[in-house]
């Protein structure tokens, strides 16, 4: 089973009464038509996370299918939660593969709905704001359990469809408790009144007495009295909050360079940030990113998890306070983000070159970055590519948002360049409208920066998401002014081959609108393009997509014979996997004319190939097909066996 919460803290106590509740909730929850949902709701840092975890540990054997966590925080842009995002994930911790995913959010609801039913899970969900955000989250069975943290009440949820859990700051004794467990140290015996007073001031909050412990443990010759003089000073003269005053005094007692670092965290892309990226932002090598990392962490300012780490949404606030007072001109700030797209930039077009090999990009190559390390996609498991296209998936959100970071900076170029790895990614992810909106910014780059290839090479970007959304209308409109941008350039083979590939968007745009005619001249245009500057892909492609739109109009013999012609292509050319797909669909016209032995042929061909590359959606395609091809010869039992074949797959990916 799925098991995605950490181990138990070290350091933990009270809350019984929430958590005599919630067993009594789940103990008296039989007759229930919908999930049991606990909503724990408190302060920033009053523990509600580490009371969740505690509750899915004690009731995971009730739970036998999984218990599963997704942090909506981590897919917050501007205050508003990808619901989608989150939904994404929680399908792949099922056991979806991506490109298994449902095409539009309401059919990956239907998947979730389909995946969740009569099945025993436990969901946490963290850092809701609001329950518009949590109901898509909520699993199809009654057997299920979901507890949701937030700062405040769910008020949009229905009446009856949650149980609330408010979740108070700690006693007196047992917030003095929790820094004894925290920190074993004998000023707490031998300055009681200080201890008092310190655990005073950190308000019953488990975050801000982590922040003390940890400072007690990293100063253990100061005297108590002393640090608590600090910071009543700070309340009574600025009126600092009540955690802030805390976090102040862990960020005064941090060396020059972990200070410089917390700063600069406030300004980095995204709050999920690894030790690879943040040596980017530092800007002084791995070493010291990793020293100035330790510190953080030791002191209580960052939240790590495994190779991610975190900053929480109330440190990063408190960061970027800092920065505005120790950084007024915001000098250090804008070369940190400077730094930091360059690298990401550089790291995502040698992502995309390991992926995806050679083709048509605009962007010359980012140098190195000094004192920024390149990842080493040859040297983790697996293939490079397969490294190259887990980072790219893993840092989508970064580099989606360092697009934003970049245009704001005026990084112009820097800002369409990411858009063209981000292309990659979205081939084999089409969902986010986080890179949606990145091609849209990059759209805007091009334009600032006067790039016409890149400009026309955006818009095509930003049509084929729309027209995959249902958006005809507004997709139309981006190719009519991407062709018009490639009517103003020059005759260079890099130019032409640009304007065949905007011919060629506008191409499937019309096929996707039903357009058979239209599509089909679109591709002979490009294909003639690509012949008279030699690219002889371009030609196979062309040729393939062309016999694509023959095959859709149901003119069988001429897709027969323009299909022939971009297989023939692609085996001369090595092509793998396009020699498979032009198979395939030359399969598919043969059939439909009566040629059975050689569809089969085609079919048993491009069935090998998906399973040589693992291409699991494939090779189901194909079985498909070759059950359909077996009914139709007179083979029930060869058929039943295909189907059964493509059924286990679907069933094993989370699509049946």
């Amino acid at each position: 089973m799925t098991y995605q919460i950490p181990p138990e803290a070290v350091c933990f106590v009270d809350r019984e009464g929430e958590q005599a509740r919630a067993l009594s909730a789940v103990e008296s929850g039989s007759n229930r038509s919908r999930p049991l949902c606990l909503a724990l709701s408190g302060l920033g840092g009053v523990g509600k996370t580490e009371l969740a975890f505690r509750i899915a540990r004690s009731h995971r054997e009730r739970y036998p299918d999984g218990v599963l966590y997704v942090d909506l925080d981590d897919w917050r842009r501007e205050g508003v939660v990808e619901v989608d995002d989150a939904l994404r994930e929680l399908l792949r911790s099922l056991g979806v593969g991506a490109e298994w995913l449902g095409h539009s959010f309401q059919a990956r609801c239907k998947q979730y709905w389909t995946r969740t039913d009569d099945k025993g899970l436990l969901v946490i969900i963290d850092n809701a704001r609001y329950g518009s955000e949590v109901i898509p989250l909520l699993p199809a069975s009654a057997r299920s359990l979901v507890v949701v943290t937030s700062h405040g009440p769910l008020y949009d949820l229905e009446d009856g469809a949650v149980i609330d859990l408010p979740v108070g700051p700690l006693g007196e004794g047992h917030a003095m408790e929790l820094l004894r467990q925290i920190v074993d140290d004998p000023r707490l015996a031998t300055e009681p009144e200080a201890a008092a007073g310190l655990v005073g001031l950190c308000s019953g909050l488990p975050a801000a007495l982590h922040v003390a412990g940890r400072w007690m443990r990293r100063h253990r010759r100061r005297p108590l009295e002393r640090l608590l003089a600090e910071l009543t000073a700070e309340l009574n003269d600025k009126g600092i909050t009540v955690v802030e005053r805390v976090w102040d005094a862990a960020y005064a007692s941090l060396s020059p360079q972990a200070r410089f670092l917390y700063r600069l965290l406030a300004a980095a892309p995204s709050a999920s940030f690894t030790a690879d990226s943040t040596t980017a932002l530092l800007g002084r090598g791995r070493d010291a990113a990793d020293e100035a990392l330790e510190e953080l962490e030791g002191a209580g300012l960052i939240d790590p998890r495994g190779d991610r780490m975190r900053q929480p949404e109330l440190l990063r606030a408190h960061a970027a306070r800092c920065a505005r007072r120790d950084d007024p001109d915001g000098q250090e700030r804008a070369a940190g983000q400077r730094r930091i797209v360059r690298w990401y930039v550089r790291q995502a077009q040698r992502a995309d070159t390991t992926a995806a090999g050679p083709r048509l990009t605009l962007a010359e190559p980012v140098p190195p970055v000094e004192g920024a390390p390149d990842v080493p996609f040859d040297r983790t498991p697996g293939s490079p590519a397969s490294a190259a296209l887990r980072w790219l998936a893993a840092e989508r959100p970064a580099l989606s948002a360092c697009v934003r970071t970049a245009y704001d900076q005026g990084l112009d170029t820097e800002a369409w360049t990411l858009c063209e790895p981000l292309w990659t990614h979205y081939l084999d992810h089409p969902y986010g409208s986080d890179v949606v909106d990145a091609f849209q910014t990059g759209v805007r780059a091009a334009q600032r920066a006067g790039h016409l290839p890149a400009l026309a090479r955006m818009r095509c970007q930003v049509a084929r998401p729309l027209w995959e959304s249902g958006d005809f209308e507004g997709a139309t409109e981006q190719m009519r002014q991407a062709l018009n941008v490639t009517r103003m350039l020059g005759e260079s083979a890099q130019e032409r081959k640009l304007t065949a590939s905007a011919v060629e968007f506008r191409g499937m745009l019309r096929r996707a609108q039903g357009d058979a005619g239209g599509a089909a001249a679109d591709f002979q245009t490009a294909l003639e393009t690509h012949r008279a500057i030699g690219n002889t892909y371009g030609v196979m492609l062309q040729t393939y997509r062309w016999g694509q739109t023959l095959a859709d109009a149901e003119d069988w013999e001429q897709a027969v014979a323009v299909l022939e012609r971009a297989h023939a292509l692609a085996t001369e050319m090595g092509r793998e996997r396009m020699t498979a797909r032009t198979g395939f669909a030359l399969a598919q016209a043969l059939f439909r004319l009566g040629g059975t032995g050689r569809a089969r042929e085609l079919y048993e061909a491009a069935l090998s190939a998906a399973r040589t590359r693992g291409a699991e959606h494939e090779e189901a395609r194909v079985h498909d097909a070759l059950a359909q091809l077996s009914d139709a010869t007179g083979d029930p039992a060869r058929a039943q066996h295909h189907r059964e074949a493509a059924d286990a797959i679907r069933r094993r990916n989370g699509a049946l």
